[in-house]
């Protein structure tokens, strides 16, 4: 059925196709017909964090900028989605078009722009939802403010977001926003962190309620500049680590049709890129919780990131070529699999 509703949304403009896509699935959902679409939800609970995730399959940041889906993406069986990237103020992001398809790699380049409307929106769409599984909230900087600036903005959201998520993302690593990338290092990445993980400590004291704080970082790294985000996330007591982003390579897509589009790349070009990025932290944070993602478009591709060291993993590309099946395939090998985690 999936395969068919697929070659009817691909006739549209993948913007245009994305936003009719989840109001279908809002309208199937409250005719309770989600579950028939994605199979029964896997069941294979796994602590970490301080968190009991209801299985290791996760839906990644970037679908619903906004939570206005929430409740309708999670029956499709995830154990846990991530909402956002959200932004103190709305902004309306990048020009249209800002999202390209390239099916022979099974990849989507966008360029969107963290376009949303705005943290307040976001916190009234998961105070009021229902879905079970854990919700983490990606936070961001608004385009209009510097660089320089950023901390003021990732406080903001913060502070916003503490009582309603169930653990934070600090999105240091998208393309789309100029300069954001330049966060990730050395002493910028520490200035940035230090003061979050400070404000996250007295915000969950406050609360009397945990809330961890993670990073989710690019593909585009070498060795050594993993390992010196590898010191930042240890120094500065983060709780675990998103791997990855989307890549600014185009070497596996070159010829393709939209391949020199800008913006971040995703799907299965990412994959091996995202595997490399996922064994280096973990040779260097051996007890960290690390959520990879990055091309899962299989079962095989989610069992590659578990072998790789990642504990969780999350789907985006994959989801859109392959339809909701893919998160009870994934589910159900990760569980048969076992490994880290509790």
């Amino acid at each position: 059925m999936y395969a068919l509703a697929r070659s009817l949304l691909f006739r549209l403009d993948p913007e245009t196709a994305h936003d009719r896509t989840l109001s279908a699935l809002d309208r199937l959902h409250q005719l309770r017909l989600v579950q028939r679409l994605a199979g029964k939800a896997i069941t294979d609970p796994v602590t970490l964090m301080g968190l009991t995730f209801p299985n290791r399959v996760g839906l990644a940041a970037g679908l619903d900028k906004n939570a206005d889906h929430l409740d309708a993406l999670g029956a499709l069986g995830f154990g846990f989605v991530e909402v956002g990237t959200v932004t103190p103020k709305a902004q309306a992001g990048n020009p249209k078009p800002r999202m390209f398809r390239l099916p022979e790699q099974g990849a989507i380049i966008n360029r969107m722009g963290f376009n949303n409307a705005g943290v307040a929106h976001l916190v009234a769409q998961v105070t009021k939802h229902r879905y079970t599984g854990v919700v983490g909230i990606n936070i961001g900087k608004n385009l209009a403010t510097p660089v320089e600036s950023a901390l003021d903005d990732y406080l903001t959201c913060l502070n916003q977001v503490h009582d309603v998520a169930d653990y934070i993302t600090v999105n240091i690593s998208s393309p789309n926003t100029p300069g954001l990338r330049t966060l990730q290092f050395g002493e910028q990445l520490n200035a940035l962190l230090g003061p979050l993980r400070e404000q996250a400590t007295r915000l969950d004291q406050q609360s009397a309620r945990r809330v961890p704080l993670v990073i989710k970082i690019a593909p585009d790294m070498t060795p050594e500049e993993v390992e010196l985000v590898s010191e930042s996330i240890r120094d500065n007591a983060l709780d675990g680590v998103i791997a990855t982003n989307t890549t600014v390579s185009r070497e596996a897509v070159l010829g393709l049709e939209h391949a020199q589009e800008q913006g971040g790349l995703s799907g299965r070009p990412v994959f091996e890129a995202s595997n490399t990025v996922i064994r280096e932290l973990r040779r260097h944070l051996p007890t960290l919780p690390i959520i990879g993602v990055g091309g899962i478009d299989s079962e095989e591709a989610a069992i590659a990131k578990r072998d790789a060291g990642a504990d969780l993993v999350q789907l985006y590309s994959g989801l859109i070529y392959r339809g909701p099946k893919l998160v009870q395939e994934c589910a159900k090998a990760l569980a048969e699999r076992g490994g880290q985690g509790s």
